[in-house]
């Protein structure tokens, strides 16, 4: 992996996360670097992988977060268990989903970065003291 510079960023940038950004739209290139930049700046140790064989996640001590690209629109899938609230309404679906919701960015539309920040912070606190499934249990 190389160290990628963005906005006074750095971090590991895993090569096959920027082979598939590299293939995308401009514009799909510009939200899926906004998001990878985002999820990075929450923690140093966020890193980047790619699962079943074509998923690109970002993880610490758990997964954060998915990218996929479909034709007209990104989906940031947010691994959270529906724990983290959703104050700014960003959730596009999977509202009940008991894993992953998931925010849909289309072309031309703007990326509520605070909101997810907030978000990716407090999925990666959630990480860190053992995951969304344990904290789920522990509040029952």
């Amino acid at each position: 992996m190389k160290a990628r510079p963005r906005a006074n960023l750095k971090y590991a940038a895993d090569p096959r996360v920027d082979a598939y950004i590299d293939a995308l739209p401009l514009w799909q290139q510009d939200i899926c670097r906004e998001v990878r930049d985002l999820v990075h700046a929450v923690d140093a140790e966020v890193s980047e992988t790619i699962k079943r064989s074509h998923l690109r996640y970002f993880v610490l001590e758990g997964n954060v977060c998915a990218l996929l690209a479909a034709k007209d629109h990104i989906n940031i899938f947010l691994y959270d268990g529906a724990v983290v609230p959703d104050p700014h309404g960003i959730i596009t679906s999977g509202h009940d989903n008991k894993t992953a919701r998931t925010v849909a960015i289309r072309q031309g539309e703007k990326l509520n970065a605070r909101a997810l920040r907030v978000m990716f912070n407090q999925i990666v606190a959630n990480n860190r003291a053992g995951g969304w499934r344990k904290l789920k249990r522990e509040r029952r």
